[in-house]
């Protein structure tokens, strides 16, 4: 599945592989061709979506920075 109304360069597919509860904030760990992804989601929208692991899901890349490293 894409989203089309969103740029397909900026999504990756994958599937939770953790998710870490916190009181206000969680933590969602993503398992993709790439690598693990982590996104810090609120907790209150991860049971709002019934969020749970071994779902696939599509992780939406939004970045307003980018840092690049010298290798």
């Amino acid at each position: 599945m894409v989203i089309h109304a969103i740029n397909s360069r900026n999504q990756l597919q994958g599937r939770i592989v953790e998710i870490v509860l916190g009181p206000v904030v969680s933590e969602v760990d993503v398992e993709t061709d790439s690598g693990i992804v982590t996104s810090i989601v609120t907790t209150r929208s991860i049971r709002n979506l019934n969020l749970q692991v071994g779902q696939d899901v599509l992780a939406i890349f939004k970045a307003t920075e980018v840092m690049i490293a010298k290798i």
